[in-house]
């Protein structure tokens, strides 16, 4: 009976009269119980929330990650790169001209006067040290000669024509381009900045075009037509990729600093107006949101957001953007 009544005061949260003596005596017992109760239902509401919002949470992940299969990665040409450190570079910007490097220019002219009896090479023409440019019939003993270029490179001007008089003027100018010069303009408040020996990072008007090369000259004096000193670099040019004429932005490097953590600059894309990085994960590319230290022309440190080892998508990471702006997009409508 005892047993019967408790359950019925478990059951119905009241005092019930007559259960087996005075209802009065048995009312805390009761109370007691009832609250351990209320205690465990609302323990296994909060159980089942929380297990609610965890389930959610990892729903909503796995719906914020995007999920791409090998041949997708390397369709799409999405580099992965391991996070790490590097080092952040100061550099004073630069503009500048590419030009022949003066030191391997050679101008021709005929050993003696004469007439020019053929013409072997035109302007734009590469030529081995030793070649034959042309042939020329001396005025005084009349013997035909040849006219050879003094090193290998390229015919960059000519001004010879068979039938005329060689004189004493310039026949040809080669030029060896396996290196060229970098003729860069600075203001005078940056010429403290810069001096012989210091590296400089070129980049040429396409900007796939760029190359490493170091200050070689200061000019001793400025230019008064448009207020600058010239800081000159030599490049490397086995390819011939640097044609003099063009013009180009250079980055002196003025300073390093390393830091333990570092996303090359395309990585970075903005969403909701923060600053992300597709990060692999389990269910996929996730985009992470990261705090930002300095940065350079080539990457930027990442305070917050990014562990070392980590790894992240850094080519075409605008590509994930746009797949997870149209998986959203869907997801709205």
């Amino acid at each position: 009976m005892k047993h019967l009544c408790t359950f019925l005061l478990l059951l119905t949260g009241s005092a019930l009269i007559g259960c087996g003596g005075d209802g009065a005596a048995s009312q805390p017992s009761s109370s007691a119980s009832l609250r351990e109760v209320e205690r465990e239902h609302a323990a296994e509401k909060d159980d089942a929330h929380a297990g609610d919002e965890h389930a959610e949470g990892e729903h909503e992940e796995e719906e914020a990650a995007l999920a791409l299969t090998a041949q997708q990665i390397a369709a799409a040409d999405i580099g992965l790169v391991e996070a790490g450190p590097a080092s952040i570079q100061e550099t004073l910007p630069l503009y500048g001209v590419v030009v022949p490097n003066a030191q391997r220019v050679r101008q021709v002219t005929a050993r003696y006067p004469g007439v020019i009896r053929s013409v072997a090479k035109n302007f734009g023409d590469s030529v081995r040290q030793g070649e034959t440019l042309a042939t020329v019939e001396s005025n005084e003993s009349l013997q035909v000669y040849n006219v050879t270029s003094p090193l290998s490179g390229v015919v960059t001007a000519r001004d010879a024509n068979p039938g005329e008089q060689t004189g004493d003027r310039v026949l040809f100018t080669v030029a060896d381009l396996s290196t060229v010069w970098v003729e860069l303009s600075m203001f005078p408040r940056d010429r403290g900045k810069v001096n012989v020996g210091q590296r400089v990072r070129v980049q040429g008007p396409d900007r796939e075009l760029s190359d490493e090369g170091r200050v070689i000259w200061l000019a001793p004096f400025g230019s008064s037509a448009n207020q600058t000193l010239t800081a000159r670099v030599l490049l490397d040019n086995p390819k011939g990729r640097w044609a003099p004429g063009l013009y180009v932005t250079a980055q002196v490097l003025l300073g390093e600093t390393a830091v333990p953590v570092a996303v090359h600059n395309e990585a970075l894309q903005t969403l909701e107006e923060n600053p992300v990085v597709f990060v692999k994960g389990a269910h996929g590319f996730e985009p992470r949101i990261v705090k930002l230290g300095r940065s350079d022309t080539e990457v930027t440190e990442v305070l917050a957001g990014l562990q070392p080892g980590e790894t992240y998508v850094a080519g075409n990471s605008f590509i994930l953007k746009a797949e997870l702006g149209k998986g959203e997009a869907e997801h709205e409508h």
